[in-house]
């Protein structure tokens, strides 16, 4: 920044701190000029300073559209002072050069509209944090502090901190302008381009595994997120993998809400464990105690080091069951009772314990491949019970299609080729990950162990031979649902017949990679 008067120009939107940061600016000499509200501002409290009008000539036009747009301003700004004709050219056409930018932008996220799209203030944000090697740009109140601190120590900002700010600068206007292209895409799911700008919310323990970096990132524009807001009451630091678990198991949760059955007390209870993103137990009941205690013993084996979310509130009675079980990783819920969590503190200091407020809908699907990515709009359950199609000579009964609706849901959040049996309101056994639909059906049958008689079948896929329906059938369950399309439906609906099922077509597939 330039020895000698140094100058300051001040056009923000969020007046936050803006008194105290134009007034600590003034102590240290900066004269200061201001446009618009900004100027309004200071003159309300009282700051020294001169108007961008008088500096430019010309008086703001266009309701406030130019004003800014100006040589006096972007020649002030953009001068590179190691170039002897740029100073000329300022000396010439008497231009003042302008040592740093005080500049946030309208706020479009918040009220989209053509109005709230802004021109100048992108223009002198980017114009400073292109020149930062002698220009300083501020474009988030929460820096005021640091930098007024650093100019009244060192009388200037370093070149480190003017580099971080022009950085922090372009992101600003790049997420702006992402926002822009988001609104004017409108509901299109599979839009022309897509902008992702992209902020780091929290650094994590580790990556995927220990030896990898991690962190998790959000659109910087779209303010608080769900995990921002998630409140965790103790343990260790989250990984990768515990926010990919638990996000998969709090999701689930909010997917079979409306299939509990009421309580004494209210609307019925969900419990759902996952390990390696996959629901490994599941369970509605009419209590959240009964519900944890019906998923965990779904498969108490791979409970352990699992994710276990819970769509209730955990009193020191469940907080008590669940430390008497093997260590579960993760606990997400509704909420946990002062009493669960001193419990939770002294017992198992090392369960990340977090309250969750209900997840968003499901955003856009990215996944990377080498060169680029594939994107798709999220999965979701499109038809309802009463689409469903009853295909052999023996319907559900009222307790099989609970069951039906449930081991449908839970198989299409787990990794195809997937298999799910259901009884009573808990799913007993989970055949995920599969080449072979015969293997998901074995493995899902075998950790039934014969819990599954006279329950529900669920398949993410068609059947394309008998085989994994004679599978299923050997477990004992008493229906099935499956979404059709094979070329041999009516052959896997006539050996239905034969075993005596009853088998629900949804018309739709749920393959999950």
């Amino acid at each position: 920044m330039a020895d000698g008067p140094r100058r300051a120009l001040l056009s923000v939107h969020d007046k936050t701190g803006l008194a105290a940061f134009a007034a600590g600016l003034r102590q240290l000499g900066f004269e200061l000029l201001a446009s618009g509200g900004t100027a309004a501002a200071l003159a309300e409290a009282g700051v020294e300073h001169a108007e961008v009008q008088q500096v430019t000539g010309a008086p703001e036009m266009l309701g406030g559209r130019v004003k800014t747009l100006h040589p006096a301003i972007h020649g002030g700004i953009l001068a590179d002072r190691s170039k002897p004709e740029h100073l000329d050219d300022l000396a010439r056409q008497q231009i003042e050069p302008i040592d740093l930018v005080v500049c946030n932008l309208y706020p479009f996220r918040s009220q989209p509209s053509i109005e709230m799209i802004d021109v100048g203030g992108p223009a002198m944000v980017r114009a400073a944090a292109k020149n930062h090697a002698y220009v300083g740009i501020v474009v988030d109140p929460g820096d005021y502090g640091e930098v007024l601190d650093e100019l009244r120590r060192e009388g200037s900002l370093a070149g480190a901190t003017r580099r971080r700010l022009a950085r922090a600068a372009f992101a600003h206007t790049a997420a702006y302008d992402a926002a822009i292209v988001a609104w004017l895409d409108g509901d299109e799911w599979l839009p022309p381009s897509l902008h992702l700008a992209l902020e780091r919310r929290a650094e994590l323990r580790y990556g995927e595994n220990p030896h990898q970096r991690g962190a998790r990132y959000a659109e910087g524009s779209a303010g608080p997120t769900m995990w921002d807001e998630v409140a965790q009451l103790g343990g260790r630091e989250l990984s990768y993998l515990n926010l990919f678990d638990a996000d998969a198991a709090w999701r689930l949760v909010h997917e079979l809400k409306d299939l509990a059955e009421p309580g004494s007390g209210g609307p019925g209870a969900v419990a759902v464990i996952v390990k390696h993103a996959n629901p490994c137990g599941v369970a509605l009941a009419a209590g959240i105690e009964e519900a944890y205690a019906s998923a965990f013993a779904a498969d108490p084996l791979s409970a352990f080091g699992g994710v276990v979310a819970l769509g209730g509130e955990v009193g020191l009675t469940l907080a008590e069951a669940i430390v008497a079980n093997p260590l579960a990783d993760v606990l997400i819920a509704a909420g946990v009772s002062a009493e669960a969590a001193e419990l939770f503190a002294s017992r198992r200091k090392n369960m990340r314990v977090l309250v969750a407020p209900p997840p968003p809908a499901a955003p856009r699907s990215l996944r990377q491949i080498s060169g680029g990515w594939l994107v798709q709009e999220p999965d979701h359950f499109c038809s309802q019970r009463s689409e469903w199609r009853v295909v052999t000579e023996v319907a559900p009964s009222d307790e099989q299609w609970r069951d039906l609706e449930l081991a449908w849901r839970v198989c299409g959040r787990t990794t195809s080729n997937a298999i799910t049996l259901a009884k009573r309101g808990q799913v007993v056994g989970i055949g995920a990950g599969q080449q072979s639909r015969v293997d998901a059906a074995g493995i899902a049958s075998r950790k039934a162990s014969g819990r599954a008689a006279g329950g529900a079948a669920a398949s993410d896929a068609f059947f394309p031979f008998r085989d994994g329906l004679d599978a299923v059938a050997d477990a004992g369950v008493a229906a099935v649902v499956q979404p059709g399309g094979s070329l041999r439906d009516d052959d896997i609906v006539a050996a239905a017949d034969e075993r005596g099922l009853a088998m629900v077509l949804t018309g739709e597939r749920h393959f999950r990679h």
